[in-house]
């Protein structure tokens, strides 16, 4: 498995709920989640569908994700391109939906990356490099399991590839 991602930083303030991720005004489209990700996080940026390109990160405060269970949230963050969320901290359930669908997750202090700068993250190894700045920041290694349901692209792909899950 490739532990490395790498992308353009997009960075967003706390507490992006998942009525900025999806806003309600665009309910009829969850049954059409390539056309709701044209407005992904549109109450926070309304430009942001417009500019992330694949592989781009979003760089975020304290509490990205809360509010609504809502499963379309991550999974048009995902389809939008983004290759990985960082953030201080993470809304619970949204955090387990994201690696549900294989969108990584990470915590980390972001105070330092900009929007615009150029990340390099190892998912095994627990380091962002900040390209644009020269600098590295920390975050709690992934489980080798949790890698290989982000590689396997989310738990419904891993339990197709794998059979049921067994806990020992």
């Amino acid at each position: 498995m490739n532990s490395i991602i790498s992308g353009k930083a997009w960075k967003f303030g706390d507490n992006i709920s998942t009525d900025h991720i999806t806003p309600g005004r665009y309910f009829h489209l969850r049954s059409n989640l390539e056309e709701l990700a044209k407005h992904v996080l549109e109450d926070a940026d309304p430009s942001f569908s417009s500019k992330v390109k694949a592989g781009d990160i979003i760089v975020a405060g304290r509490n990205f994700g809360l509010g609504s269970s809502r499963e379309h949230a991550p999974r048009v963050i995902k389809i939008a391109g983004v290759s990985c969320i960082v953030a201080k901290s993470f809304a619970r359930i949204f955090y387990r939906n994201s690696f549900n669908i294989g969108l990584p997750l990470l915590v980390s202090n972001t105070e330092e990356i900009d929007e615009g700068d150029n990340l390099k993250i190892d998912l095994e190894e627990g380091k962002i490099e900040d390209e644009t700045k020269g600098k590295i920041l920390t975050f709690s290694p992934l489980s080798p399991f949790m890698r290989k349901l982000i590689e396997d692209g989310g738990i419904e792909e891993h339990v197709k590839k794998h059979g049921d899950f067994k806990i020992k």
